[in-house]
């Protein structure tokens, strides 16, 4: 292992399974959903989608990065969970981002939807009441701002980027950081993603363009909870969601010489474009991302113990990957489980989320069930549906995959 191999020395996440880790993972073992009625503004009778995965509100819970009358500006949701991930991840790493160490410290977090909500309530406001934009409406809205936040606020000054590839956002942002540990450009990155983009023209436009779940005509309306349901002959779309996630990432010598805990690395990573459809998957190049990454990684197909897989419950979406995943490990696929069938999609924020699962379930040597499972004769494959299976995770490969063609793959290793 190089002395700038990229390690986990620190994770943060909220999710429609709450607000605290350690209770959404156990919620997530357990094989409960955090789908629920689609309450962030009110639902008309015609209106095309009704479910949703929500987050609970933060606003009882301390702000040491912001105070009430910065809250009052910064009013976009994305900002204080993205702050709020952050925080506790740092406070749980122990890294202390002093003068001497900020310019080392980089931020990859990002979002891929970012405050769109801001703009919303702008434009409604000039119509309704003929009042001019508040002056942080653009700057919540624009969407590297959360990563300057972040900036701002921890005092890191080292390279920013906002890593916007859609779906694929938050394993992306690791992936750049990675590389700019690998590249000698900073000893620290703040990862992640937050995106809550569970507003009202956002959430009737994956209806229309038919990508979000929809109750099948003639049919007896389903539980919330019954409706994400990955790799299964019944899907039919994303539930959408919302969350936010941070990873703290550090290169090797870095944490070792700070007594920095950390036993996952990141071994091996691709990114790919599809070239192809804005929002179709191509085959070819979800499978050389998928290869690509474990390569890089220096094992076999064989070597890896579990995929977390990208799995948003369409029906092209999954079938592609699925075939992408078969011809990788030619027909041998190792266990496959489907966080989204948990929490739903949260858009850019899910992989990050996901990551973060991922990493739980390498150090606790299980892997969460894929719920709401019916097989599909067309895709044979272990999704975990039984419930949560205990199994030692060496390798875990991630995938995430996003509209505009962005694949982005990484497998996690665990330090022996």
């Amino acid at each position: 292992m190089d002395s700038k191999t990229p390690v986990i020395v620190a994770y943060d996440a909220v999710s429609p399974l709450g607000i605290d880790l350690e209770a959404q993972w156990r919620r997530a073992i357990r094989g409960e959903s955090g789908i629920g009625a689609l309450t962030r503004f009110p639902v008309r009778e015609d209106f095309p989608v009704r479910i949703a995965g929500q987050v609970e509100d933060i606003d009882g819970l301390p702000y040491p990065f912001l105070k009430p009358r910065e809250l009052a500006s910064w009013h976009s949701p994305i900002f204080k969970y993205a702050m709020l991930t952050v925080q506790r991840a740092l406070e749980k790493s122990e890294i202390e981002i002093s003068p001497d160490i900020s310019h080392r410290v980089a931020v990859t977090y990002s979002s891929a939807v970012g405050g769109l909500d801001a703009v919303l309530h702008a434009d409604r406001r000039m119509i309704a009441e003929g009042k001019l934009p508040h002056p942080y409406a653009n700057p919540n809205s624009c969407i590297n701002m959360v990563g300057g936040k972040i900036s701002m606020l921890t005092s890191a000054s080292g390279p920013i980027v906002a890593t916007i590839t859609a779906c694929a956002t938050g394993l992306t942002s690791m992936i750049v950081g990675a590389m700019l540990l690998e590249q000698g450009r900073a000893d620290v990155v703040i990862c992640g993603a937050v995106d809550f983009a569970l507003v009202e023209p956002i959430v009737a436009g994956f209806a229309t363009m038919n990508g979000s779940y929809f109750p099948k005509e003639g049919e007896e309306e389903e539980p919330p909870e019954k409706a994400s349901r990955p790799f299964s002959i019944n899907r039919r779309g994303f539930v959408l969601s919302e969350g936010a996630a941070a990873i703290i990432i550090a290169t090797r010598q870095f944490a070792e010489a700070n007594g920095l805990k950390h036993a996952i690395e990141i071994a091996g990573w691709s990114m790919t474009s599809d070239a192809h459809h804005f929002v179709a998957p191509n085959l070819e190049t979800v499978r050389r991302c998928i290869a690509e990454s474990i390569d890089c990684a220096g094992i076999a197909p064989r070597d890896i113990n579990a995929v977390n897989a990208h799995a948003a419950s369409t029906r092209v979406g999954d079938r592609v990957e699925f075939d992408a995943l078969k011809a990788v490990f030619y027909g041998q696929l190792p266990p496959i489980t489907a966080n989204k069938s948990l929490i739903g999609h949260a858009m850019g924020a899910s992989s990050a989320i996901e990551s973060v699962f991922t990493i739980k379930g390498m150090l606790d040597d299980v892997l969460p069930p894929t719920i709401n499972y019916r097989p599909d004769p067309d895709m044979e494959l272990d999704c975990v549906p039984e419930g949560m299976r205990r199994i030692r995770q060496e390798h875990v490969l991630k995938n995430a995959f996003g509209f505009g063609g962005c694949n982005s793959c990484a497998v996690f290793r665990r330090i022996k």
